[in-house]
């Protein structure tokens, strides 16, 4: 009977070891796939959504603070009248390169191309409806564009925290800003994009109840006029702000 006895125990151990073992691997995997869940929330994009996360945290968040001081240059009947014209000639050229971009993209699916893991630039669109030369112009266009744009953010940013904290020059505040945005060209692709979409809206959304809020509060200072632009050249600075909020931004969207 004693033998017997023990290979029941030793079953019943096998068994027991066997079951804890099961359940460890289940919650691995139920933590693997938490993991993976959270990962795909806060990095992996690509939607339709992380499109309209984009448009709206780069877009709206770099010209909401300067609107107010643009109507104030222009005088609010030119800052009305410019902001509606501007912004339908911006969604008409958004329309416009939306459906080169469909197209572009129609050709190449029927040549069997994927473009999974890829972002189709504007250069390429070029390329493949224009020919090379447009392709070369518009890569021309994109990097100047951009290293231009880039360092008038760099300066912008730089301004507005000095005001905040004025114990460093602009320019220090300038290198610092340049060294913490050179850190994105570790992100992969603008697929992953989307926890700094989610940061954008967040600060957007707090800035502009913030400000709603300190108006509704403060009021309106005593002796403050609307008699509008002083200077033609301040009107035109103001008109060219409320151009660049949709002329420079319609390739984005």
């Amino acid at each position: 009977m004693l033998p017997q006895k023990q290979a029941e125990e030793a079953i019943v151990s096998n068994f027991s070891e066997t079951g804890h073992e099961t359940r460890e691997e289940e919650n691995e995997d139920e933590q693997q796939q938490s993991m993976f869940s959270v990962t795909n929330l806060l990095w992996h994009g690509g939607s339709a959504w992380d499109a309209w996360f984009s448009c709206a945290s780069n877009q709206v968040a770099q010209v909401l603070l300067t609107l107010p001081y643009s109507f104030s240059q222009l005088g609010m009947l030119s800052g009305i009248l410019l902001q509606v014209f501007y912004g339908l000639m911006g969604s008409w050229t958004a329309y416009l390169i939306s459906v080169l971009y469909i197209e572009y993209r129609s050709r190449k699916e029927k040549e069997n191309v994927s473009f999974k893991n890829h972002v189709i630039q504007w250069f390429e669109v070029l390329d493949g409806l224009l020919g090379p030369y447009w392709k070369a112009a518009g890569l021309a266009f994109n990097c100047t564009f951009l290293l231009f744009g880039s360092v008038i953010q760099l300066i912008a940013c730089a301004s507005n925290i000095y005001y905040i904290n004025d114990k460093l020059d602009k320019r220090t505040w300038t290198y610092i800003f340049g060294a913490c945005c050179a850190t994105t060209v570790f992100i992969p692709s603008f697929h992953n994009y989307r926890i700094w979409s989610f940061i954008g809206l967040g600060m957007t959304t707090y800035t502009a109840w913030y400000m709603a809020i300190a108006a509704v509060l403060h009021g309106q200072a005593e002796g403050e006029t609307h008699s509008g632009p002083t200077k033609l050249v301040l009107y035109f600075t103001g008109a060219t702000n409320i151009l660049y909020t949709f002329g420079g931004h319609a390739v984005t969207v």
